[in-house]
C-alpha cells in the first residue's frame, strides 16, 4: 500500500519531496522489526529499572498514534 501510495503521489499529484519521505519511513518498518528480533542475545537485554520506564513511552506513542489514524480515518 506504501508502494502504491508513493506512486500515486508521484504520478497525479507530482509530488516528490513528501511521497519519497512517506516511502521510506513506512517501508523501513519491517526492516527495523526483523533486524531487532534477530540481533538480540541475552547480552542485549536490559533490566526491569530500565526496561520499564522505556515500556511506558513506547505504550504511550503507540496511544497516541493509534488516535492520530483514528481521527484521520473519521475525517475521510
Amino acid at each position: 500500500r506504501i508502494v502504491k501510495l508513493y506512486r500515486y503521489l508521484c504520478d497525479s499529484k507530482k509530488e516528490y519531496v513528501l511521497s519519497k519521505q512517506i516511502l521510506r519511513s513506512g517501508t523501513s518498518i519491517g526492516a527495523n522489526i526483523k533486524e531487532a528480533l534477530q540481533a538480540q542475545s541475552k547480552r542485549d537485554y536490559l533490566d526491569n529499572q530500565m526496561y520499564e520506564p522505556i515500556h511506558t513511552d513506547c505504550v504511550e506513542l503507540i496511544k497516541i498514534l493509534v488516535s492520530i489514524i483514528k481521527t484521520a480515518r473519521s475525517n475521510l
